[in-house]
């Protein structure tokens, strides 16, 4: 946990930002995975640990705003659970450590919610797990379909305009998890060969996030099919000439994520076909990160770099025209149909759950409904402090490719012609983590292999 002046600080900023009525924010519950007693490993909800630093199940916290009252809702172990888990700090100690000194029985919540509701407004943010929907219904005493729209846009904003700009002690926790990503990336590339299954070498990368105290910060990607953005771990073997594509993120013991993506030859040396893509991914990525500064919009960025992509293609023969008409017409979302990248902190994505319109854009800017454009998840005007990766990638899917080329789409920009050899290629990304700073940014965790020759020189010690 951070100092208890630090969690103090927040909740007295969420209940300013507030004003008036109930702060209900309900910690996340123990969950079975195919029983009750055989749980998946437990992940306290993010907003109750940002501003309550508790990371136990079974606790509700509310804050009592006209009141001035805040109160955690939760049971000590009782003797029968510690006789499984053996000794556990008491709820009461790890309060007082937030500086939470309220502590009343789970039996109570229901009483004291239903009284609130009859005077004044409850606040909850978006439930994203269904035994919340059902719990928040039990205790407005409405219907479960009628909960995400009751969902409280303020205290939406008000905790998003907090856990965005990120202090320096959360920027340690982050460089925490960065580093072991790395650790993890490093295991990838020396375990790499042909004949290794995907699987394999995706357990092992685990291994390396739960060694380093945390846990995988969401599931591994690493695939031969780097075509498909989000392609987990299959048990298909590599083969000699084929593309590793890792994708991975480690979360440090207080949550906080890492999320990292190299690609690197099973071979060890890069073909000529795969360098040439590969450094026009780096050029877009490096073009990226030198614009990353307060003040500019990432959807700019993103587009900056899909004009990298776009005359990277062009000038392999690819596509053809003129880049920047290329990305305005969306041509270039055939190789890139993602977006550039996304706040990080104690959610991978962070806070997506509290909606993308309220993280990654504003009232002044909406989130596109064009293709590549519309899975952009940041596009607002950075600010120091913000955290944020940045991703590009070129991705070869045949699928895609049929299905473009059937239409029509786009014929006078893509050469349709040249890209049947690159059927089997795969996809390349490159993915780091940046913190804006007042002057520009600065690349999070130690120094890690980048560029093409980086990558060989590393893979080949």
């Amino acid at each position: 946990m951070f100092s208890k002046e630090t969690y103090i600080n927040r909740r007295n900023r969420l209940q300013s930002d507030i004003g008036s009525g109930i702060i209900l924010l309900p910690g996340n519950d123990d969950c079975g995975m195919n029983y009750r007693d055989n749980i998946y490993p437990f992940r306290q909800d993010s907003s109750f640990l940002y501003f309550t630093g508790i990371d136990r199940p079974g606790l509700t916290f509310v804050i009592d705003i006209n009141n001035n009252r805040e109160i955690l809702f939760g049971n000590e172990a009782t003797i029968e659970e510690i006789m499984w888990t053996g000794p556990v700090d008491s709820l009461a100690s790890q309060a007082a450590l937030a500086g939470i000194s309220d502590i009343r029985p789970l039996s109570q919540l229901d009483s004291f919610l239903t009284q609130a509701a009859n005077q004044r407004h409850i606040h909850f943010l978006p439930p994203y797990r269904a035994e919340h929907t059902l719990k928040l219904a039990a205790w407005l005493n409405i219907p479960a379909k009628e909960v995400a729209a009751q969902v409280s846009v303020p205290l939406i904003k008000a905790v998003v305009s907090q856990r965005a700009t990120k202090s320096a002690e959360e920027i340690v926790q982050i460089e925490i998890g960065v580093n072991t990503t790395i650790d993890m990336q490093l295991k990838a590339m020396e375990l790499a060969a042909a004949g290794v299954t995907e699987t394999e070498i995706a357990g092992r990368l685990q291994a390396v996030a739960i060694a380093a105290g945390g846990n995988i910060s969401f599931p591994v990607i690493l695939t031969a099919n780097g075509q498909f953005l989000h392609n987990h771990p299959h048990k298909t073997a590599f083969q000699d000439g084929q593309l590793v594509l890792c994708d991975c993120g480690a979360e440090n013991a207080m949550r906080y994520a890492g999320d990292l993506t190299r690609t690197h030859p099973v071979n060890k040396k890069f073909t000529t076909a795969q360098r040439e893509i590969y450094d026009i991914v780096y050029n877009a990525y490096q073009a990226a990160a030198d614009a990353v500064k307060p003040g500019v919009r990432f959807k700019d960025i993103h587009l900056l770099a899909c004009e990298q992509i776009a005359a990277g293609m062009i000038a392999l023969g690819l596509m053809k025209g003129n880049a920047r008409d290329a990305v305005a017409a969306g041509a270039h979302a055939l190789f890139f149909p993602c977006g550039l990248g996304h706040m990080l902190g104690l959610d991978i994505h962070d806070m997506e759950g509290l909606g993308e319109e309220y993280v990654g854009y504003t009232d002044q800017l909406k989130k596109s409904t064009a293709f590549g454009l519309k899975s952009l998840r940041l596009g607002r005007e950075l600010e120091e402090g913000f955290v944020l990766t940045i991703e590009p990638g070129i991705y070869f899917n045949p699928l895609l490719t049929a299905a473009w080329e059937a239409e029509g789409r786009h014929k006078d920009f893509i050469c349709y012609d040249k890209l049947s050899a690159y059927h089997h290629f795969g996809g390349v990304r490159l993915e780091d983590n940046f913190l804006v700073t007042a002057t520009g940014s600065r690349l999070l965790g130690r120094p890690f292999a980048k560029t093409a020759t980086e990558i060989e020189d590393l893979i080949a010690q």
